[in-house]
């Protein structure tokens, strides 16, 4: 009898733990407070009372249960937050939810509703916070219909132009503070509609009208794109937008304190970054101004459509594209008159359609071209599957051309513009004809000579054509290496599956593979168009297959095979360092420490490929998101394609080909395209600040004179030794002595001169040592951003001649 009351007040005890710290539901009876939590009853949600940093500010909010680090994705009073422990949340006796203070003061309400007898508050299964009348089950509230920064799968954004209602996203002040920040996602009232990042009431990105399953100006989104999204409209002025994502159980969209929309997928293990925009320069809204093209190029790069010249030929060449472009020839023709006989279409292909659209109707390809030949007013017109005719009027802005995807565009310019009068396309045709005649007729003759030879040389040809690559390489430069049948690589990849997808880089896309022994792999799969040939092929195999460091990412083997050519790489499962140092949540990983052990690992790599390895490497590229971090946060240098080998004790060439990143690269590199050892050092300067600091030096910009990352980190290691450039996320886990020190190693490492800067040797025992340290001086020269907007993008990897506008201080 003794161990059945045992048994019976232990399973209570247990009961009584449970229920003071999870709830099935909030009611006046049973309020929240704080150190308590109200869970989904699928476990996947949790609701309750958070603070950042151990601050004594407390929000209430929803975050996914058992997830580490937590992701907030909606908060109650994300603008007055308590401070008192006695905080509750409850039910009043009107059925309102009700968030009180230690003082009983209301802090945050839902407002009035109308419950008959009382209600209660529930967590939904899909991370909704309902208010349900207790009589008639009624959802009289939820917080599905007051976003924060976060949407989750069932929820939307609307707008409603008859009773003014409009559902958008907002960001947050920064990743510490919930308040309202500067950016807002939206749909708009435009038939189709799109989404769209605002930055106050200015255009940030759009996506692009809507065609039935995915936006037009998102190149991902092709007809191999499953579609998480659905959107509708009506002819009374209202509209939704839906994200249900099926596939994956976790998952959430968001707008970050920077104005990044991304959409984030959980894996099973960790959080992985589906989509981001803007993502380019040519993401920004109106990069190119009006009549502009943004190219998806490398670099990016701004051009008139035809018929259009710069507006200002000075401002363009001085990179400042905002002002657009005007019409070369004017039309003959205004209002609504019949301009088909001096006017003609020009078509463009690969375009993501520009702002300011109507919709004319669901007339075929045909149909559209005539509606908009007979009318002047229509200065350009697109035929979109999915939606049918649309039509401009206005200045065509925030054009994009992609090298893939997009649609075409016909845009309305005068016939002189088109190619000249009838009597003289006729002479040139006959001319062309004639020529044409007589080269193919000796072309004939030369084919039936050669004809017998030709075949057994292509025949020899196509036997030879695999082999030609791998007999290039000699064994004992590629000892151990494996090289991989396509269909094994293509079985790993689920063939190149957009879900495998890693990144983009210059050189290509990388995917995450699955080989059928269970061993993980990254491969890079090497696009025709990058820029990357045979040489810097064949450079990356042999090189990364001679180096051997804990430091520098592990080849496995490649695969060649047509026209393909793919590297395949161990997997590492935390990426690269970008993908922590500059986002807002996954930065609270990386503290000092383990920033400080990043940096550190990425020195020791460096000098490994200086001066311990057999070839003695000079990489050329060393940027943020060429460091990938293994589990346990260690770094490894990777992508060898632009590397150089020396021999002996030369360490110093100079090339006509400058390759490499700008705001990476070293002053005498850009401009002379003379390199040496000491130009990977700039760039470890460069990477060392960015990651003392946390900002990315392609968009960094201080005070009204805009000071770049360097400019900045000068004045403040004179003005207080360079603490305060710390990531103010990371500064309760530091030395603040050795922060001090890393920020003047890495203005030393940026010295303008290359004797100034220490080699790998010195580098080292800076960093482990506390030997004293040389004053560095004033950087002499800094990348020039051109305007705020332009800092916001990332920088990019050029594989060719770039002339970098940098100026003398």
């Amino acid at each position: 009898m003794g161990k059945k009351r045992i048994m019976f007040f232990a399973s209570l005890l247990l009961i009584t733990i449970f229920l003071s710290f999870s709830y099935a539901g909030i009611t006046r009876e049973s309020p929240l407070s704080i150190g308590k939590t109200l869970s989904s009853s699928n476990g996947v949600y949790e609701l309750g009372f958070f603070s950042f940093n151990n601050s004594q500010n407390q929000y209430v909010g929803i975050w996914f249960k058992g997830i580490i680090p937590r992701v907030v994705v909606w908060v109650a009073n994300r603008e007055k937050p308590v401070t008192d422990s006695a905080a509750n949340l409850t039910i009043s006796s009107n059925g309102s939810l009700l968030l009180f203070n230690e003082n009983h003061s209301v802090v945050w309400s839902i407002g009035e509703t109308f419950a008959s007898n009382g209600s209660r508050a529930e967590l939904t299964d899909n991370g909704n916070l309902v208010v349900i009348d207790n009589n008639s089950g009624r959802t009289l509230w939820e917080s599905f219909e007051h976003f924060g920064d976060t949407m989750l799968p069932f929820s939307n954004l609307m707008y409603n132009l008859a009773t003014g209602e409009k559902r958008v996203l907002t960001s947050w002040k920064s990743h510490t503070d919930p308040s309202p920040g500067d950016f807002t996602v939206q749909i708009t009232p435009q038939v189709p509609s799109q989404a769209c990042t605002m930055r106050g009431s200015k255009t940030y990105w759009r996506s692009g009208p809507w065609a039935k399953t995915r936006f037009t100006g998102i190149p991902v989104m092709d007809d191999t794109y499953t579609s998480p999204f659905s959107l509708q409209q009506d002819t009374n002025g209202s509209g939704s937008f839906t994200y249900f994502e099926r596939n994956f159980k976790l998952s959430y969209i968001m707008i970050t304190s920077e104005g990044s929309l991304k959409i984030f997928r959980h894996n099973g293990m960790d959080w992985e970054l589906n989509f981001e925009a803007p993502e380019n320069s040519c993401d920004i809204y109106g990069f190119c101004g009006p009549f502009g093209i943004c190219v998806m190029s490398v670099p990016p790069k701004c051009k008139c459509f035809k018929g259009f010249v710069p507006k200002s030929i000075e401002e363009w060449k001085r990179g400042n594209w905002t002002d657009g472009c005007v019409r070369h020839t004017e039309l003959h023709c205004q209002g609504n008159t019949n301009g088909k006989t001096v006017n003609g279409f020009y078509h463009v292909a690969n375009i993501k359609p520009p702002d300011f659209y109507e919709f004319a109707s669901f007339v075929d390809a045909e149909g559209c071209y005539q509606i908009c030949l007979h009318n002047c007013s229509c200065l350009a017109f697109a035929y979109i599957n999915g939606i049918g005719c649309l039509m401009w009027n206005q200045d065509l802005m925030d054009a994009v051309q992609f090298s893939a995807g997009g649609e075409i565009l016909s845009i309305r310019l005068a016939s002189s513009e088109l190619g000249g009068n009838k009597r003289n396309k006729i002479i040139v045709a006959s001319i062309v004809s004639l020529s044409l005649f007589v080269i193919l007729a000796f072309a004939a003759f030369c084919f039936l000579r050669y004809k017998v030879k030709h075949t057994v040389s292509a025949k020899i040809s196509k036997i030879a054509s695999k082999e030609a690559w791998n007999n290039d390489l000699e064994p004992q430069d590629v000892s151990g290496l494996k090289f991989f049948e396509m269909n094994t690589i293509q079985t790993a990849t689920d063939n190149f599956s957009l879900s495998n997808k890693l990144g983009q880089g210059g050189f290509g896309s990388v995917y995450k593979g699955k080989l059928q022994d269970g061993k993980e792999i990254a491969v890079k799969r090497l696009s025709s168009s990058s820029g990357q040939g045979k040489e810097e092929f064949m450079n990356e195999i042999v090189l990364i297959s001679k180096l051997q460091h804990k430091n520098l990412v592990r080849i496995l083997g490649c695969c060649i095979e047509g026209e393909e050519r793919l590297l395949v790489y161990e997997f590492l499962l935390n990426k690269s360092l970008d993908t922590f140092l500059f986002d807002s949540r996954k930065r609270l990983e990386i503290d000092w420490p383990k920033r400080f052990n990043i940096i550190e690992g990425i020195a020791r790599g460096l000098h490994y490929l200086h001066r311990d390895s057999c070839l003695r490497v000079i990489h050329r590229d060393l940027k943020v998101s060429n460091i990938l971090l293994d589990e346990k946060m260690n770094p490894k240098i990777s992508d060898f394609g632009l590397a150089r080998m020396y021999k002996g004790t030369e360490y110093q060439d100079n090339t006509r080909r400058v390759a490499g990143t700008l705001g990476y690269m070293a002053p005498e590199y850009a401009w002379t395209g003379m390199f040496s050892e000491k130009s990977d050092i700039y760039s470890f300067g460069v990477i060392l600040l960015e990651i003392i600091t946390g900002e990315k030096i392609s968009r960094f910009s201080y005070g009204r004179q805009g000071k770049t990352l360097l400019a900045y980190a000068w004045e403040s290691w004179c003005e207080s030794g360079g603490i305060d450039l710390l990531d103010k996320d990371v500064a309760d886990s530091c030395h603040p002595l050795e922060v001090e020190r890393c920020v003047q190693i890495g203005l030393l490492c940026v010295q303008h001169q290359p004797a100034d800067r220490p080699n790998t040797m010195e580098l080292l025992s800076m960093l482990t040592t506390t030997s004293d340290l040389t004053s560095p001086k004033q950087p002499t020269f800094v990348v020039h951003t051109r305007d705020e907007e332009s800092l916001s993008q990332g920088l990019i990897t050029v594989n060719e001649m770039t002339q970098s506008v940098i100026l003398g201080r």
